[in-house]
């Protein structure tokens, strides 16, 4: 897929490597979506950068001027569990919370949403209601765009090929401000969105001074709602006054029929989905479905990964420099390893072929590891991301030949049926049960909806979550 992998230690590092191989290079961070698109051949780049060992860039912070930063490396669930951006930025927090599935959120970046650049993305409507701004920079400087003016077509931004993203700003929501973010999609969790909303609106008491409505996945890019915003403000909202402004944004649309959802779908949904974001907001119960403590999957490391010390290091495809990392308690050192990713080095160069290629897209969990505590997904990992790492994999979890209490719970429960899936199952499940020792049904769920049983044994996987826990507690 790519012929050179380095991993800089210091952002200006990274950029003087994105100026000097600039027409053939790609900044990588989670790789979500970079990754898919390599291994499909839709997008071409012979030399990766990998961002994630930089230090300082996976920052959320406050300035005195009450604006909101936040670092490129940033996880949807770093981003969802940090208190500021549930308390300032509440719809932000709810949209990283919706994307995916545990194990994609522990990778997949809000910086790296708003450059895949898709209308259909969860994190760009809100970010758009909520006035958001992006700095670009490369060797040469700096400059400060909004992020309307940032796009400029389906997966299309003004971004040049020797600039990277290095924060995204925006105004903290006020006291007299309430925001919140909906999505329609084919599944409860894990699906891309038919549409989304958000909508952020001012209030002078019971009056709204200031209205924003995004809408997602209808048009071209996100696009606001005008006319919907200016019939809301100066006036109390009622339930037929939010119907109106429903009607309004339903009208701003431009949908499209496509393999998720036809345009007049798109079109009706469109106004279900603002009245319930705006009803929410006038009755103060847009919170009301945001989990309290839900399932991250990142163990003791709170989803923020080790940086690299010293020296840019560099994997090429020949493999000059080895992967050198710990994968279940031994130090290995991996040799030509550089094209590849983590799944395909653990089973080819590794054998450890516990680990199974599901769909090779991220969309069935059978491939989760850890990365040091961390579950991710290895079939699109970069295999030299795991360098200078802590990796355990299915063999690793069994200590002296006594099996994880999870592993004998899928034996008791009859959990195991074809067993393609149960690595998989196993390793989040596991990293769930370190988590929150005793979780409750709907944080099992939560926690496994990255997981896909092709044998639809849910229900005695579940059940062997529920022995597990018991029996860890009662140790």
């Amino acid at each position: 897929m790519w012929q050179t992998y380095y991993t800089p230690t210091s952002l200006e590092d990274a950029l003087r490597l994105l100026f000097d191989n600039t027409s053939q290079a790609r900044i990588i961070a989670g790789g979500t979506d970079l990754m898919i698109e390599l291994q499909r051949g839709s997008r071409q780049a012979d030399v990766l950068i990998d961002v994630t060992r930089v230090g300082g860039l996976d920052r959320i912070s406050l300035d005195d001027s009450e604006t909101i930063h936040i670092g490129p490396t940033v996880t949807h669930n770093v981003a969802m569990s940090t208190e500021l951006l549930i308390e300032r930025a509440f719809p932000l927090a709810m949209a990283c919370w919706r994307i995916g599935t545990p194990q994609l959120r522990n990778r997949g970046t809000i910086a790296g949403n708003l450059i895949t650049a898709s209308p259909s993305n969860d994190t760009i409507p809100v970010l758009h209601a909520l006035n958001a701004q992006v700095t670009l920079r490369n060797t040469q400087g700096e400059r400060k765009v909004p992020l309307a003016s940032f796009y400029q077509g389906v997966h299309k931004t003004i971004l040049s090929p020797d600039e990277m993203l290095t924060d995204i700003s925006f105004p903290a929501l006020a006291p007299n401000q309430r925001g919140t973010f909906w999505k329609m999609a084919l599944r409860r969790a894990h699906a891309i969105s038919v549409a989304n909303t958000a909508a952020v609106l001012t209030f002078d008491g019971d009056v709204v001074i200031d209205a924003r409505i995004a809408l997602g996945s209808v048009a071209p890019t996100i696009i606001r709602a005008p006319e919907a915003e200016a019939v809301l403000v100066g006036r109390v909202p009622t339930p037929e006054l939010i119907q109106d402004a429903a009607n309004m944004a339903a009208r701003a649309s431009l949908p499209i029929d496509d393999i998720r959802s036809t345009a007049r779908y798109r079109h009706d949904i469109i106004q279900v989905l603002v009245k319930r974001a705006l009803s929410s907001l006038c009755a103060r119960n847009e919170r009301d479905e945001f989990p309290s403590n839900p399932p991250r999957l990142w163990g003791a490391a709170k989803g923020r990964f080790c940086r690299l010390a010293g020296r840019t290091i560099r994997h090429v495809k020949s493999g000059l420099e080895p992967i050198e990392f710990n994968v279940n308690g031994k130090n290995v050192v991996v040799q030509q390893a550089g094209g590849k990713t983590l799944l395909q080095m653990l089973r080819e160069d590794l054998e450890l072929t516990g680990t199974k290629e599901g769909c090779g897209e991220g969309e069935c969990g059978a491939c989760t590891v850890w990365m040091d505590g961390v579950a991710v997904l290895s079939c699109i990992t970069p295999a030299p991301r795991a360098h200078g790492t802590e990796i355990v994999t299915i063999e690793g979890m069994s200590r002296e030949d006594e099996l994880h209490p999870l592993q004998q719970a899928f034996m008791d429960q009859g959990a195991v049926q074809c067993g393609y899936c149960t690595p998989g199952f196993i390793m989040a499940g596991a990293n769930l049960l370190s988590e929150i020792p005793n979780p409750t049904r709907e944080q099992i769920l939560a926690g496994l909806t990255g997981n896909l049983c092709r044998c639809t044994g849910y229900s005695k996987i579940v059940a062997a979550m529920e022995q597990a826990a018991g029996t860890m507690n009662n140790r």
